[in-house]
């Protein structure tokens, strides 16, 4: 029996270690925190399941392999809603909308009739949209949680420790997903700041992910049920500080109020901010050293790529097939 460990139960960690587990290894899993939690980049994300959506800003990868995600997510754990994505802008920003069909594909064009039918909470408030009814969306918190508790029911190991996977390869097969943390290792790991909140708003109900298109930073909501909703996110180069900054705040709060007044009146639940790892062209990557195989570089799209990212470090370990995003970099 193949026997492997893994640094770092984040979303890539959880993703590899249950594509390994299925293929017949032995995982054990090594995370600085006892559980699941605001620390872990994954903890803040969307979870939205949008290969084509991302297209508007994404290479090509990026989509194709995405498309992988939303049948892997609801094989493993019972947190994804697969309803569609749909794409709204204020009639000022018009042309947001028109750029953004040109760069996407597998859309239809709806205008306001049809954005009340899917939406009627946004009735009567954007005349033209698009709907990307083949996305899906889950919940990151849920997933994570189901997916953790697979593995310790198929036998994965898990390990509360500061693990350095240099050490840990001098004895045996280890992968190191420990995201962001391991930029002292990877000299071209950047980190992308990510601020998002998460909203109270029982008076609204949304079935989606909708994205509002804003000339400056990309914003969203997604629903999480019960009147809670995540909003988010900017994107600004560079390791994340404590706190949000003001700006990011008034964005945010302002493209929620813009989608239905009703969020003025919303109670802002949590505030979170992170460092999202990623490379150069913000692609992932698989780089192998002997016994110690570094997968990284998710960038914001960590739900969406992970489990092709498992996929191909799994390939690489059972069937020696060089992985698509493999790197031969010196780390």
């Amino acid at each position: 029996m193949v026997e492997v460990t893994i640094i770092g139960a984040g979303v890539a960690g959880l993703c590899v270690a249950r594509t390994l587990l299925d293929r017949g290894a032995s995982v054990t899993l090594v995370d600085r925190q006892a559980d699941l939690g605001p620390a872990a980049c994954s903890w803040w994300a969307g979870g939205m399941l949008a290969p084509f959506c991302e297209g508007e800003s994404a290479v090509e990868p990026v989509i194709r392999l995405g498309q992988e995600s939303a049948m892997w997510w609801a094989a493993k754990t019972r947190a994804v809603q697969q309803r569609g994505s749909l794409v709204v802008s204020p009639a000022r920003d018009k042309a947001e909308l028109i750029r953004f069909a040109r760069r996407t594909s597998q859309y239809r064009e709806v205008g306001a009739d049809e954005i009340s039918d899917l939406e009627p909470d946004l009735g009567g408030r954007f005349s033209k949209g698009l709907f990307f009814e083949s996305e899906a969306h889950l919940s990151p918190r849920d997933a994570l949680a189901q997916l953790r508790a697979s593995l310790v029911a198929d036998g994965a190991e898990f390990q509360q420790a500061d693990a350095d996977p240099d050490s840990y390869a001098q004895h045996g097969l280890t992968v190191d997903c420990r995201g962001f943390q391991a930029r002292a290792q990877l000299s071209d790991l950047r980190g992308v700041k990510g601020e998002m909140l998460v909203l109270s708003c029982p008076e609204v109900t949304l079935h989606r992910p909708i994205r509002l298109l804003h000339p400056r930073i990309p914003l969203y909501i997604v629903p999480r049920g019960d009147g809670v909703f995540m909003l988010g996110a900017t994107m600004i180069e560079g390791r994340a500080g404590k706190h949000i900054t003001a700006r990011a705040l008034l964005e945010l709060l302002s493209a929620a109020y813009a989608l239905n007044p009703a969020f003025g009146e919303a109670e802002v639940l949590e505030i979170g901010v992170d460092s999202r790892p990623a490379f150069p062209d913000n692609l992932p990557r698989i780089r192998r050293s002997g016994n110690l195989i570094r997968a990284n570089g998710l960038f914001r799209h960590g739900f969406l790529l992970a489990p092709a990212l498992a996929r191909m470090v799994a390939e690489l370990i059972f069937d020696n097939t060089t992985p698509e995003v493999m790197d031969e970099t010196a780390t």
